[in-house]
Formats: structure tokens, C-alpha cells, sequence
């Protein structure tokens, strides 16, 4: 876990953007049970908003949750509760875990989840890139990649809307790292990358943004021949697997590339 957030308010820390995980002072105490961590993971996922019963048994138990379902979500809410207690983390547990109309609630700052933090960086990047700060943008990216220490709620089996949280947040950290590869780039830091993009290009090879990214920055480094062989590399590749040609912006790419007047 990253140690520039994880001390925020009442001690409290959350992981999702790895192994589902609860800290406090420092300290793990992350309970051990795979249901009570998924229905916390629920309610982590939206901070200070309720979750409702109906929700929670189509996650813990897709189409066929038990009879004693709500009964058995009551008891995993009580653990929660008795964890909170037991290490000191709040004055009123009850508060912490609050039963609302229909549901339950997770009343913690989301400054104490790691997916707030990385969802923030995100945006800064994003906003630097706008205004062509590449280095300062390259610095706070490759700061919200740090906030990953594996595949989303990888301790957890995840139901549907976990699942679909996932996913999502997976496709936010692609784009997190397509960014800061490029601000990497624009900021003249291409000779570095060459090594890791290369690698990401053969872990990838229908991938055309990895592709975009590897041919740029062979190009800065002088090796233009080495830049259009890999468009045509991938190209062979799309046609065989896929049946179509690289899309419209790796096609100008390729044509830059062999412009003589660029």
C-alpha cells in the first residue's frame, strides 16, 4: 500500500486496486472471510452512499441466495462492526456500518480507499497533459500506477457488480498507463521506454496504442526502419487473427513515418 495516503482522518485505510484490504495505524486487519471482504468491497465501491439488500445478496449469491440470505448479510454486517470495535477504529461502530432504509452504508471519507486516490491522479495527468506540462503529467501518473499492487479485488470471488466494477477499473488504469507513456514521450523520455514497450507489445500484439506508442518512440530514437516494420508486424497480425487493417490513426502514423518532408 502506498504510504502517502494511507494515514488519512481516523486512521483508517482501504485497498481495492489489489488484494481487497483493511489497515488501520498502520496495522493489516483485513478479516479473513471471502464473503464478509466482498460484501465490504460493495460497500467500499460507493463510500457514504447506500447499498441495498437486494444489491448485496445478488453479488454474495448471483440468482440464489439462501433463505436465510438477509439473516446471514446481518451477521456479516455485526463483523464489521465487531472489527471496527475491537481495534479502536471508530467511537461508534454502528455509525461506521449504518443500517439505512432498505440497505446498508460505509460511512468513511474516500480519501481512505485507494481507488479515489488513483482516480484523482488520474484526472491531475490528464489535466497536465492538457496543458502540455509532459513532465509534471509523467510524475503524477506514474504515481497513480503505484497505488496498484495487482488485478482489482484479486482476494475476492466477484458477483456481477463486482465484476463490472473491475472491468472498469482496469480500463481506467489502461488508460492511466497509455497516458503516461505518451507524456513520457512528449517529455523526451522515448529511449527509456523502448525496453518496456517492447515487452508490452508482445504481451499485446492486437494492441494499437501499444504499437502507436512503441513506433513514436523508435522514431525519436532514430530508428525509423525498426518504426515501420512494427506497424507492419502488427498489421500482418491484425489481418491473420482479425480479418481487418490497423485503424485510421495508426495508418497516419505509418504514413508520417514515411513521409520524407514530416
Amino acid at each position: 500500500m502506498s504510504a502517502d495516503w494511507h494515514d488519512h482522518g481516523d486512521g483508517l485505510a482501504f485497498t481495492l486496486l489489489g488484494p481487497v484490504e483493511v489497515h488501520f495505524g498502520g496495522e493489516d486487519r483485513t478479516p479473513n472471510a471471502p464473503k464478509l471482504l466482498q460484501l465490504l468491497a460493495m460497500l467500499l465501491a460507493q463510500p457514504g452512499t447506500a447499498v441495498s439488500s437486494d444489491s448485496l445478496r445478488r453479488e454474495l449469491w448471483w440468482d440464489t441466495p439462501p433463505a436465510t440470505a438477509q439473516r446471514t448479510m446481518q451477521t456479516y454486517v455485526y463483523h464489521l462492526r465487531k472489527l471496527a470495535a475491537d481495534h479502536g477504529m471508530t467511537d461508534d461502530p454502528k455509525h461506521l456500518v449504518r443500517t439505512e432504509p432498505g440497505g446498508y452504508l460505509l460511512d468513511v471519507d474516500p480519501a481512505t480507499v485507494d481507488v479515489h486516490h488513483f482516480r484523482q491522479r488520474y484526472e491531475q495527468g490528464r489535466e497536465a497533459m492538457a496543458e502540455r506540462r509532459f513532465t509534471d503529467a509523467a510524475s503524477i501518473l506514474r504515481s497513480a500506477m503505484s497505488l496498484w499492487s495487482g488485478p482489482p479485488l484479486a482476494n475476492i470471488e466477484c458477483g456481477p457488480r463486482l465484476t463490472a466494477y473491475a472491468t472498469e477499473l482496469l480500463e481506467r488504469k489502461r488508460h492511466a498507463h497509455n497516458l503516461r507513456v505518451q507524456a513520457e514521450i512528449e517529455a523526451g523520455m522515448h529511449r527509456e521506454l523502448l525496453g518496456e514497450l517492447r515487452a508490452l507489445a508482445c504481451e499485446n500484439p492486437l494492441d494499437e496504442e501499444v504499437h502507436a506508442h512503441l513506433m513514436e518512440a523508435l522514431d525519436r530514437s532514430g530508428r525509423r526502419g525498426e518504426a515501420v516494420y512494427t506497424y507492419h508486424q502488427l498489421r500482418t497480425t491484425l489481418v491473420k487473427e482479425l480479418g481487418m487493417e490497423p485503424g485510421p490513426e495508426l495508418r497516419r502514423l505509418h504514413l508520417r513515418l514515411l513521409s520524407e518532408d514530416r
